[in-house]
């Protein structure tokens, strides 16, 4: 930010669990910055940070959003303050992974009624594993059944004592009280900000050796020092300050902002590694380095690509290099973007998030360098999907634009995947949760008119063969002229584990002369891509051609194709076909106490628990379950636990269909084959 040096400067985020007040106190911090001239409200539709016609109308967070305004601290020093408003319901929270690449510390709101719910947990543990320091923002004192000491006993439980109060509120929470500045405390408190004042120093203190050699000598340690200490102490992650905020009353927010500026660590504090281990030089004079976290299709600009400068300065009118890509970008202007107001900058240093618009070929996750630069740093690691829905044009029209509408969603959000299946010949679109799939057809609708209906996708079942079956066909047809002849004797079986030749050609005395043979290999493929049992695409099989006979002249190829497929279906008839599914390995993270439910349903959902251990105050059980109970998972786990519930899930395998199960597949694959 113009005029203030980069060591002035501090990044974060702003997370935590849905309803736990986070957006409610970035619309406050906006407006304590004067970056809007009111006090936006998300219950009325006038918040500044949730500001989407998609987020109005659902009063949560859905995109993660930069604001960036300079802040003349209560001391008198001017800082330059990047923030990211980021969603707390978690089928956005690949919004919080992308918001970790771009800021330095994660500021995370806890309701004082509520607690450290799984969503704090969650934001929490990829904040450290992102290298992000931390802090906690304790909001909703001012609601009935509120408790601090009880919150901050929870904090302490769950992340450790290294968390500890810098902001302690009155009892009626008509105040609060700075603890390190110390400042017109009321005498009721005075002892409480003294005890927790000196417990500050103390972790201050154990940053440095001289320090700890003064305090431990009784000297008192100056302001400055105090400062210094547990600015360390929040850099290394001992200290994870905990503040108090009430932001529709104003209180706290005047001391949070201060405590940001004295406390968080500023872009030149972060050591920054990229994809080879290389520390990325950080000074505002080095070769620029930027990373690309989010994009977005801006009605007016077209595509813009929010860039956080890690290093260099860069400046408008320049040539960058797409190190992830290997390709040169031409960039013209760039816009720091508040919310719903863009300004075009000059330049942008350490720290500092922009927009860069129409470049021609930088997605998410992309490293841009100045011209020559070989710096690239890691791609960011997404949630794999775990909800899927099959979505179908409404008119032809829609027909028409769907596949762009498509690909737009995803290109801003890179947690939405589209799968064009060639088994079910379904697009199948692909998210974190039923709310991320609505929102995603919400936007198709907004921004590029296209109407879908979405429905559960069809399971892409296999066949294959349990045993040895023989099949035998003969071809002849004669209706005048050149006739069509080929016999074919087949033999199948499962393909043993590791064998590759799923064809062997077994004839011998030249029964069939092998220019006929490649016809009865297209044959098999043809049949292979309907079973016997409910028509669907057959694997493991070999196939082997022993016999059959042909004819001098009425013999071709094509005779010998239709030969192979009726042979091949005879043959899969005898061996004792099955119906094989997907397998999916799950990981479900619950609370304690729905550990029963979830065992109940598994078992209804044909699952195999395969195993159970604790994880932070959560229980995570791994499981093995057919893909077909999991379409809606995501949206029954949230029911089930009351949204403290969350899931992965990877393919394991393909296994055999249960009798009762297989039935009820045929009787559907019957009744779809007769409707057409």
């Amino acid at each position: 930010m113009e005029n203030i040096p980069v060591a002035d400067a501090r990044t974060f985020a702003v997370m935590g669990h849905t309803g736990s007040g986070k957006t409610t106190l970035v619309d406050a911090l906006l407006f304590k910055l004067g970056l809007n001239d009111r006090l936006g409200l998300v219950d009325n539709g006038s918040s500044m940070a949730d500001f989407t016609e998609e987020e109005k109308g659902r009063k949560i967070t859905i995109v993660s959003k930069p604001f960036a305004a300079p802040y003349k601290a209560t001391n008198g020093k001017q800082r330059a303050l990047t923030f990211v408003d980021t969603p707390g319901y978690m089928d956005f929270y690949g919004q919080v992974i992308s918001a970790c690449r771009a800021t330095g510390t994660a500021l995370i709101a806890v309701d004082a009624v509520s607690g450290v719910q799984v969503g704090t947990r969650q934001v929490w543990k990829h904040a450290k594993r992102a290298g992000l320091a931390r802090g906690f923002v304790v909001t909703g004192l001012d609601r009935d059944n509120a408790n601090f000491d009880k919150v901050i006993g929870e904090i302490q439980s769950t992340f450790g004592n290294g968390c500890v109060p810098v902001v302690l509120p009155a009892d009626d929470a008509s105040s609060v009280v700075d603890v390190l500045a110390a400042q017109n405390v009321p005498d009721d408190m005075a002892a409480q900000v003294e005890e927790a004042k000196g417990a500050l120093v103390e972790l201050a203190a154990e940053t440095d050796d001289t320090l700890i050699e003064k305090f431990l000598g009784g000297e008192d340690l100056s302001p400055d020092e105090i400062a210094a200490g547990l600015h360390v102490a929040v850099d290394s992650g001992g200290l994870c300050p905990i503040f108090v905020a009430m932001p529709l009353k104003d209180i706290g927010v005047t001391e949070l902002l201060d405590g940001i500026c004295r406390l968080f660590r500023s872009p030149l504090d972060r050591e920054i590694k990229d994809k080879e281990g290389n520390v990325v030089n950080t000074a505002e004079d080095a070769p620029f380095t930027g990373f690309v976290w989010r994009s977005v299709n801006d009605p007016f600009v077209g595509q813009l690509n929010f860039v956080r400068v890690l290093g260099g300065t860069l400046k408008g009118d320049c040539e960058l290099q797409n190190t992830s890509r290997e390709h040169k970008e031409r960039m013209g202007n760039m816009l720091r973007i508040n919310g719903k107001k863009q300004e075009a900058v000059s330049e942008a240093t350490p720290g500092d998030i922009v927009a860069i618009p129409k470049l021609k070929n930088t997605h998410v996750g992309d490293t841009l360098c100045a011209a020559g630069g070989t710096t690239v740093m890691d791609a960011i690691r997404f949630p794999k999907p775990v909800m899927f829905q099959a979505v179908e044009a409404l008119t032809q029209a829609d027909e028409d634009k769907i596949g762009l509408a498509l690909t737009r969603v995803c290109e801003e959000d890179p947690t939405l995947h589209v799968d064009r299946n060639a088994q079910t010949h379904e697009v199948v679109l692909q998210g974190l949760g039923d709310v991320h799939i609505d929102v995603a057809v919400g936007m198709m609708k907004s921004r590029s008119n296209v109407s879908v209906s979405l429905s559960t996708p069809k399971v892409p079942y296999m066949e294959t063969v349990t045993a040895m079956g023989e099949g035998h066909y003969k071809h002849k047809k004669q209706s005048g002229g050149r006739g069509q002849y080929g016999e074919v004797y087949l033999r199948v079986e499962p393909l043993p584990e590791g064998d590759e030749d799923a064809f062997v050609n077994a004839i011998v005395g030249g029964v069939i002369p092998g220019n006929f043979i490649p016809g009865v290999q297209k044959g098999l493929v043809d049949g292979m891509t309907s079973g016997s049992v409910a028509g669907y695409p057959v694997t493991k099989v070999k196939a082997t051609l022993y016999d059959g006979s042909y004819h001098d002249v009425d013999s071709s190829e094509v005779a010998f194709k239709i030969a192979g497929s009726r042979a091949l279906r005879e043959a899969m008839a005898a061996a004792k076909p099955v119906l094989l599914e997907p397998i999916m390995t799950v990981k479900i993270t619950i609370p304690d106490h729905a550990l029963g439910d979830i065992n109940g349903d598994l078992n209804h959902k044909r699952g195999r628990i395969m195993g159970m251990e604790a994880d932070e105050g959560m229980q995570v059980l791994t499981a093995e379950v057919p893909k077909a109970e999991l379409f809606r998972y995501a949206a029954e786990l949230r029911s089930m636990t009351a949204g403290q519930g969350s899931f992965e899930m990877d393919f394991c395998r393909y296994e055999v269909v249960p009798a009762n199960v297989t039935q009820k597949v045929v009787a559907e694959a019957e009744k779809e084959k007769s409707e057409e």
